[in-house]
């Protein structure tokens, strides 16, 4: 793969304080390095708003043609989402490929889609970021050969005209509400079921998948890169009192999301929604980690899920220099690679669990083997006697509010 000289250009509004400014940009280089472009320099403009035709001033734009030139600048990657207008005058002032955030993290998310949904929900993303942009973008579209900002759908189909573009679109939405159709069946039975389920949401890069795969001895993809998770993945996890939970490894998530890759990936997030309880797994090490929280709490907002449990997972601990003051309660202090943090992990997940479900006793049959595992596997057994004169098991714990084997 041919790497790509990288120029990256941000406005510094009023409102926004340097600190804030300088690690958006550096969360622009990580996506610019995940996404294989090598970038060479960053520019900065303090501007009351960004300029309406240009994104930076006319005497910045000469500098930058400058870099340009001296650099071997390929590509141009603006720190906020531009207009048509933006992109296209820029593109005509500069001469080199010009993108936006969004479509950055839209073209890694085209790189690490690899299941059929997936792929379909960054296809239909893409489309919809790129539809009120297609006027006059006939010279950028000319010479998609290839390169950051043009995979996915844009190696091939982007060049085509808004109605065949608006046809593909349905056809897209179509075939993923079968894909839906599809997890909401799979979710309706493991409710049936009455399997306790869990999600792990958190910042991208803040280890959900080191601790999902240890786990659950799973394999999904870790890698130190942003949004090395794209296609949300469901394993088992046995707990100490043998409670056996599905537990759900999300994508990351991240400020400035593009709407239309929300939009397209709500159906994924429905698992988070569809939870009993979630891991926020934060990185304790990351400077800006209480921006990264702020980020995914609102998010979680957005999806109608901040009534749920959380449980705050502080991960890296190993890593950390200073003492960590918790930015949220309840929480835990971990690394993901330890095993005895992670069973530290498993029991105070039990702990919560208990305060909020229901106390049981129950007297079940020795014969009856089956309604025993049942109770096993799906509460919180605290105390099981065996009353051999009766043949009886004396067992009690916690269930889930409601469930069914409370009534059995």
């Amino acid at each position: 793969m041919v790497i790509e000289n990288v120029l990256i250009i941000a406005v510094q509004s009023k409102t926004a304080d340097d600190v804030e400014i300088n690690y958006s940009v550096e969360e622009l280089v990580s996506l610019t390095n995940t996404a294989k472009g090598e970038v060479k320099q960053t520019i900065i403009q303090k501007r009351e708003h960004p300029h309406p035709a240009l994104y930076v001033g006319k005497g910045k734009l000469e500098e930058i043609q400058e870099i340009i030139e001296s650099d071997e600048i390929d590509l141009v990657i603006a720190n906020d989402e531009l207009t048509a207008t933006q992109m296209r005058n820029l593109q005509q002032h500069l001469d080199v490929r010009v993108i936006d955030r969004s479509q950055l993290i839209l073209d890694i998310f085209a790189q690490r889609a690899h299941t059929k949904e997936g792929k379909l929900q960054v296809e239909l993303a893409q489309y919809q970021y790129m539809l009120p942009r297609l006027h006059g973008q006939g010279q950028q579209l000319s010479r998609l050969g290839g390169g950051i900002g043009t995979r996915g759908p844009g190696e091939t189909k982007l060049e085509s005209d808004r109605r065949h573009i608006n046809r593909r679109i349905n056809e897209v939405k179509r075939q993923l509400e079968a894909v839906v159709n599809q997890r909401d069946q799979y979710r309706k039975r493991r409710k049936r079921n009455r399997v306790t389920q869990i999600a792990i949401v958190g910042y991208t890069n803040a280890g959900k998948s080191t601790l999902f795969n240890r786990l659950t001895q799973s394999d999904s993809l870790e890698e130190d890169q942003l949004f090395a998770t794209l296609d949300p993945m469901s394993r088992q996890v046995k707990f100490p009192s043998g409670l056996q939970a599905i537990i759900t490894d999300t994508v990351g998530f991240m400020q400035d999301l593009p709407t239309a890759l929300i939009a397209a990936f709500r159906s994924t997030l429905e698992e988070v929604k569809e939870a009993d309880f979630i891991f926020h797994v934060v990185d304790s090490t990351h400077p800006d980690k209480e921006q990264h929280q702020q980020t995914v709490l609102r998010l979680l907002s957005e999806l109608d899920a901040d009534h749920l449990p959380i449980l705050t997972i502080y991960n890296k601990n190993d890593l950390l220099s200073e003492d960590l003051i918790p930015f949220s309660q309840p929480s835990i202090m971990i690394s993901a690679f330890n095993q005895s943090d992670r069973l530290r992990l498993l029991k105070e997940t039990e702990k919560t669990l208990i305060e909020r479900w229901e106390f049981f006793y129950k007297v079940i049959q020795a014969s009856n083997g089956k309604l025993l595992q049942l109770f096993r596997q799906q509460t919180i057994i605290q105390d099981q006697t065996f009353d051999s004169e009766n043949e009886v098991y004396i067992v009690q714990g916690y269930a889930p509010n409601g469930h069914p084997l409370l009534y059995d």
